[in-house]
């Protein structure tokens, strides 16, 4: 089956350029839609067509439906990549492309649904036999209910938004006293970004990694897994750092995850690039968290130690082609590390937006950088704080991490603050090196106060 004449691309920054690139790669034309204050911006510029949608805000943008399917029909584009964020998972937006005739560079919109709705897939992973944390089997929608439940499984416990994602909507609670206070600050944060007011609730595993895995599958039933990636260096649910592999696993501990993640898939009669992440604790049990419906910020790892292209792989099997990877033919080769740099105060994290003065991007063996960043560029306020990700392959974790000590020297941002001075930082901190920390490392270390 041929691939599509030309893509339109819903978004924005990196992972729009990443995307016009794998287009041109595969001979696709393409065309993006655009806010007023991203009109200079490099995927505007590089993509063949460009139609601007609305103003900054991404309610009148980047999340108009109407607009971006208007200018699908405009350009003639046969497919919608939406990239991550904004629409990426967003049934409606799926529904639309569906109702009009344009195919949505994704998973069918079951599989979106069901993956938004935290409880839903909890569900269907208990069903199918993929272990869950302890925690409520449906919604809980009062204080009251939550409570019944968080005596029962035992605290800590965390509050989660069924809709949730990015850390909003979550709270945890160590002391059953604190849980109805914290109950409603967490649904109303719920509501406010999602919509959504469901809860639901687990328990809460303090000493934890976040470990995920990669799956592609095809339309004709084909479920492979990338390997894995550990997720686990975070602040407030926000991941800064990405490893691949899992720097403490071993084969028998990798076959055991991929084959739970093809699993959960499976059971989710998953189609496309996901992502299945878990949770491992401290005794090396592994409970399914998430399942992600979209291509991942952190991507480029998995490629780095493959060698696939997995936007390529997006687009292929949203065109209909079966998908030609096998499990026994992927090997994984070296150490990658991701670290995300953001125009924010390197000390507190608070955003810096403003005009790039001087921009010089590290390069050298083993150093990619995928970025929609350039000196002159000014970084609105309106957008997600990402500008860069410093992506680096070495033959083993500590060569990597020394490539990516000398790509952070390298790389030249003036104008704005960013988080390359914390990630130098934390490079050189003994914890980090021995690759024996969990997902509050960040929070817990004075160093990083």
């Amino acid at each position: 089956m041929s691939l599509f004449k030309k893509v339109l691309i819903a978004n924005r920054g990196e992972i729009a350029l990443r995307v016009i690139r794998a287009c041109r790669e595969l001979g696709i034309r393409t065309a993006i839609v655009y806010s007023d204050v991203d009109k200079n911006t490099l995927p505007v510029r590089l993509a063949d067509e460009a139609i601007c949608i609305g103003p900054a805000k991404s309610a009148q943008s980047y999340l108009n439906i109407p607009a971006i399917i208007t200018a699908a029909e405009i350009t003639n584009a046969e497919a919608i990549h939406p990239g991550y964020g904004f629409l990426a998972e967003n049934p409606q937006f799926v529904e639309a492309c569906v109702a009009s005739n344009i195919t949505f560079i994704g998973p069918p919109v079951e599989c979106i649904r069901n993956g938004g709705d935290k409880s839903k897939a909890r569900e269907i992973m208990e069903k199918h036999g993929v272990p869950v944390v302890p925690g409520s089997e449906t919604p809980i929608t009062n204080d009251k209910e939550a409570m019944k439940i968080a005596k029962k499984i035992k605290f800590p416990v965390i509050l989660k938004a069924s809709a949730g994602g990015g850390g909003k909507g979550m709270r945890i609670v160590e002391k059953q006293e604190d849980l109805v206070n914290l109950y409603h600050t967490a649904q109303k944060e719920a509501l406010a970004a999602f919509g959504n007011g469901e809860m639901y609730i687990e328990k809460y595993i303090s000493d934890m990694r976040h470990i995920e895995v990669q799956i592609i599958s095809d339309n004709e039933g084909n479920t492979i897994h990338l390997g894995e990636r550990d997720c686990s260096i975070q602040r407030r649910h926000q991941k800064l750092i990405e490893e691949a592999p899992f720097i403490l696993a071993d084969a028998e501990f990798r076959n055991k995850i991929g084959a739970l993640a093809i699993k959960a898939a499976k059971a989710m009669n998953y189609v496309n690039v996901g992502t299945i992440e878990f949770i491992l604790d401290n005794e090396g049990n592994l409970y399914f968290m998430e399942i992600n419906t979209r291509v991942q910020v952190e991507h480029p790892i998995t490629e780095m130690i493959t060698g696939i292209d997995i936007v390529k792989e997006q687009i292929k099997i949203a065109a209909g082609q079966t998908m030609t990877l096998k499990q026994d033919e992927i090997t994984f080769s070296g150490h990658s590390i991701e670290c995300r740099i953001n125009a924010e105060d390197p000390e507190t994290f608070i955003p810096s937006p403003g005009t790039i003065s001087l921009f010089i991007p590290p390069g050298g063996q083993g150093v990619r950088v995928d970025t929609a960043a350039f000196t002159g560029w000014n970084v609105p306020i309106f957008y997600d704080s990402l500008i860069a990700k410093l992506i680096v392959h070495g033959s083993d974790r500590d060569d990597a991490i020394n490539i990516m000590k000398r790509a952070l020297h390298e790389f030249v941002i003036e104008g704005i603050k960013t988080t390359i001075p914390f990630y130098m930082k934390l490079l050189n901190d003994p914890v980090f090196l021995s690759g024996k920390f969990n997902t509050h490392f960040i929070e817990n270390s004075k160093k990083f106060k």
